[in-house]
């Protein structure tokens, strides 16, 4: 397991995390502590803990817009999911009704073509 020392505001602290995993924890603490740099810009010197804590309702925030985001998007997925199955049976289904329709005039070809070469056969025994 990996160890990785962060800066969140003015505190170090030492971190495990999985091996590579370094960079993306980095990264994350170095979000963090940009967030409460922000805060203590906005609001003043409002207390470490307050600020950490808005801080992490700020993040917390976020994640419930991203997961609620996402829950959307599946959604329109599934339908569109869905709208694609529906068009997939509309079109089997179009395509046996021209197999039939065709198969249909085929066979009037035929009868026609026989009443015609039958026609032909008269008209020669005269």
């Amino acid at each position: 397991m990996a160890q990785v020392t962060v800066t969140i505001n003015g505190k170090t602290y030492r971190m495990a995390c999985d091996d590579g995993q370094e960079h993306h924890l980095a990264g994350l603490a170095a979000q963090l502590n940009q967030s409460i740099e922000q805060l203590r810009e906005r609001f003043g010197e409002i207390g470490d803990q307050r600020l950490t804590v808005m801080a992490a309702i700020t993040f917390a925030d976020r994640f419930a817009e991203a997961s609620e985001r996402l829950r959307d998007i599946e959604a329109e997925l599934n339908g569109l999911q869905e709208a694609r199955v529906a068009e997939i049976d509309n079109r089997r289904a179009a395509a046996a009704a021209t197999a039939e329709a065709v198969a249909a005039l085929s066979q009037r070809i035929e009868a026609i073509a026989a009443r015609v070469a039958g026609a032909d056969g008269e008209d020669a025994g005269d």
